[in-house]
């Protein structure tokens, strides 16, 4: 699998390992979500055109649920990213503005970033595209609250999804 990234410094085996993480999601894995790209500033995922996911037979237009979807798995990502760390979360609110349909049978990126990280709460933004995100399908904003539990680095969850696999 060859991992993209949008930064010519971005670290192959950092990005190799997020990509593990934004995949432990069963609903991740079954809309083929992937890594695309990994920076502080803009963390980018990927999901592929696929005709079970389609919301409109007649037009072949993506389901909205699986821009949702897409959303709430990067900004997630943007937050660890941020932190450094894994940390347990809730989608407190989620906000999309649908601003146009997807092009039937084009992958979707969706692309973030966590610009406000509290104690508490952690504020991200981000939209759903195809090409760039100065032409959006969606517009989103979202606020998670940290729900306390086991805080682990990136190299321990890496290191515990390894001993998970048969």
């Amino acid at each position: 699998m060859n991992i993209l990234s949008d930064d010519d410094t971005a670290d192959p085996a950092l990005t190799r390992m997020w990509q593990q993480i934004t995949s432990v999601a069963a609903y991740s894995r079954e809309l083929g979500l992937a890594l695309h790209s990994v920076r502080p500033d803009w963390c980018v995922i990927k999901a592929p055109y696929d005709p079970r996911t389609v919301g409109n037979p007649e037009s072949g237009v993506v389901h909205g649920g699986v821009i949702t979807a897409l959303l709430d798995s990067c900004y997630g990502l943007a937050i660890f990213v941020r932190l450094g760390k894994l940390k347990p979360m809730a989608t407190l609110d989620l906000r999309i503005d649908y601003l146009k349909p997807a092009t039937p049978g084009r992958d979707i990126l969706g692309g973030a970033v966590c610009y406000k990280l509290g104690h508490e709460l952690a504020f991200v933004r981000g939209s759903a595209y195809h090409d760039s995100p100065d032409d959006p399908i969606a517009t989103s904003a979202a606020i998670f609250m940290f729900t306390g539990g086991p805080v682990i680095s990136l190299e321990q969850a890496v290191q515990a999804l390894e001993g998970m696999k048969p």
